[in-house]
């Protein structure tokens, strides 16, 4: 069967063809990034605009990649949510038109269902159950995946994402957006040792995050000691400082609550999804946590880390392959939609 992943929820137009024999045959992503970056993060409207835009000539380049039409296609996914509205609603509406003219299923797809099952697309792939953290611009979760649709959500964030305060302490440090890979690339050049930031929530029990009180540490630390820099050379080695420091702290956080889940749940697999998992330091840290406590980390290629249509198509697949198909008639967005609602 090949299943179209159309993905719009926010600022990435991604189409991909699914196949479940060949498995992944054709992918098309374009981001808006230079788009949003002069207002630094993402103006709705402009993205609605920017996906109505794209989203015909992308399916088509998608298909001519693939060598088919889309008369070979089975069945259409698309993103339903959560995310921007007016975005999700580009993304519906022209999935349902093109199942319904072509008399083909529609499969509606749960933005972050599609991010935990991203690493199926690679060739060492988790098997059900596992642990899972979603970790992106606007969800920080872990998540008790028993089977497809089958999730217990063990812990969320409080505030703001991970990925939320990457980007708003880039800002703060004069970085462009989106932050978490200028973070990162700063941080190598820094001293993570040389300012000690908050560890949220750690010292006590659960799962749930917290990132506003790092944050505003961060802050802090930056406007007392930026004044105190004489020359350049001293503000760029401030500025690498800070980053470095900042990124130890997210990361120390997330993977102590990981290993937290992993003895709490007694899973030995752990799924690592969404846009911060594309950070090779959480990814280093992860795998050695790992072997040092006996659980194997898993992740998507970096390219499937941040949005994309072969995520959706293959969560698509799988959905089809469990008869969960909407009518043609019925065309719904759903800006807030928790996992723990799919079925």
């Amino acid at each position: 069967m090949k299943i179209l992943g159309i993905e719009s929820s926010c600022d990435e137009t991604g189409i991909a063809i699914y196949d479940t024999k060949a498995g992944l045959i054709a992918d098309q992503l374009y981001s808006q990034i230079e788009l949003h970056a002069q207002y630094g993060g993402v103006v709705p409207e402009l993205a609605s605009r920017d996906h109505v835009r794209k989203i015909v000539p992308l399916i088509q380049q998608t298909c001519d990649e693939a060598g088919l039409t889309l008369k070979d296609l089975d069945a259409v996914a698309y993103t339903a949510g959560p995310g921007l509205v007016g975005a999700l609603l580009v993304g519906a509406c022209v999935g349902k038109s093109i199942a319904w003219a072509l008399d083909k299923p529609a499969v509606e797809v749960h933005h972050m269902e599609g991010h935990l099952l991203a690493p199926l697309l690679e060739d060492d792939k988790p098997e059900f159950p596992f642990l899972c953290l979603l970790v992106s611009g606007g969800h920080t979760l872990l998540v008790d995946v028993q089977a497809l649709g089958s999730y217990k959500i063990l812990g969320d964030t409080l505030d703001d994402a991970a990925g939320e305060a990457f980007d708003k302490t880039a800002k703060l440090l004069g970085l462009p957006y989106p932050g978490g890979r200028y973070i990162a690339a700063l941080a190598e050049q820094g001293d993570e040792k040389r300012f000690k930031f908050p560890r949220p929530m750690l010292n006590r029990p659960g799962l749930d995050f917290s990132f506003s009180g790092l944050k505003t540490a961060t802050r802090m630390t930056w406007e007392k000691h930026i004044v105190t820099c004489s020359n350049d050379a001293e503000k760029n080695q401030l500025q690498a400082d800070v980053a470095a420091s900042f990124q130890a702290a997210v990361i120390e956080t997330l993977a102590k609550k990981c290993l937290r889940a992993i003895e709490q749940t007694g899973h030995q697999q752990l799924v690592v999804s969404g846009g911060v998992s594309a950070n090779t330091s959480l990814r280093e840290t992860l795998a050695q946590m790992g072997e040092v406590h006996h659980f194997k980390s898993f992740f998507p290629s970096m390219k499937y880390c941040t949005d994309n249509g072969a995520m959706i198509a293959v969560a698509g697949a799988m959905r089809f392959q469990h008869k969960d198909i909407k009518p043609h008639n019925l065309i719904k967005a759903y800006p807030r939609w928790s996992l723990e609602q799919l079925s």
